[in-house]
């Protein structure tokens, strides 16, 4: 009986890794995406983190206003190149690659899920520019091997839930101007919406209440829980970790659901 259950496991993960390599292979073909995907976080933390540092207006406690950023823009950083990802997804449909991903017998959760994973490893790159970028300035970055491994972790999960979610919009929207306008309605509240520059205690009681639905706010707290030294998690990392993904799952599925629609 676990033979017979193991075999569709075993198969379902292999072809998720197929469709992830697959598109993995597309940077090979642009590898200045992975360049222009250093700015923003250089501007957030060398312009806004400084600035803000230095005048003292953002009370964050016993930790440095440039340490508490750090993690923030990481996610920051993650959410806005996984956001976007679901364009590829219509670029594919106008190819024709997406017909042909629905003749295979690849899951449709597979699909979602291997694209998602394929995000999760190219904002890996946002990972080191922004922790070149925190030891330049002089953030108390905890060096453990096991936060590292943590924050790796982390930063695939999350651009997997945001480049899902992405995807999911593509699936409604189906026009490439429909999807970028979308896209950038979400993406500033849901980065607004958080604590990646600021603590939730600062905040209104109704946003706070937002801040607390928003996922974005559980990648950014297990962020600096991991990449800051000495520092605890409000939440709690377990949590951080079930709502990341919890919020993942439902995502697949329902863009496992939602996929083939995107070839009608």
């Amino acid at each position: 009986m676990t033979a017979t259950f193991m075999h569709p496991l075993t198969g379902f993960i292999e072809k998720t890794f197929v469709i992830t390599e697959f598109e993995l292979r597309k940077l090979r073909h642009d590898f200045t995406e992975l360049i222009t995907r250093a700015l923003q976080p250089a501007l957030w933390l060398l312009i806004f983190g400084q600035v803000f540092a230095r005048s003292g207006a953002m009370h964050t406690g016993s930790i440095p206003y440039l340490d508490f950023i750090a993690p923030g823009i990481l996610a920051q950083s993650v959410l806005f190149v996984a956001i976007f990802y679901g364009i590829n997804v219509i670029w594919e449909r106008d190819l024709g690659i997406v017909q042909k991903f629905l003749a295979s017998p690849t899951p449709r959760a597979a699909l979602v899920l291997g694209k998602g994973f394929s995000a999760g490893i190219r904002t890996l790159s946002q990972g080191v520019i922004v922790y070149s970028l925190s030891l330049l300035l002089g953030v108390k970055l905890n060096w453990s091997p096991l936060a590292l491994f943590n924050v790796l972790i982390i930063v695939i999960l999350a651009a997997t839930l945001f480049s899902t979610f992405s995807l999911v919009i593509a699936c409604i929207v189906k026009t490439r101007e429909r999807f970028m306008g979308v896209g950038q309605v979400l993406t500033m509240p849901l980065f607004f919406a958080s604590n990646a520059i600021y603590p939730t205690d600062i905040m209104p009681g109704w946003l706070k209440m937002i801040s607390h639905l928003n996922p974005l706010t559980y990648v950014v707290d297990a962020l600096r829980t991991c990449m800051l030294a000495g520092s605890t998690s409000p939440f709690g990392l377990s949590l951080d970790y079930a709502v990341i993904l919890v919020t993942t799952a439902v995502l697949v599925s329902v863009g496992a659901r939602l996929y083939p629609r995107l070839a009608t």
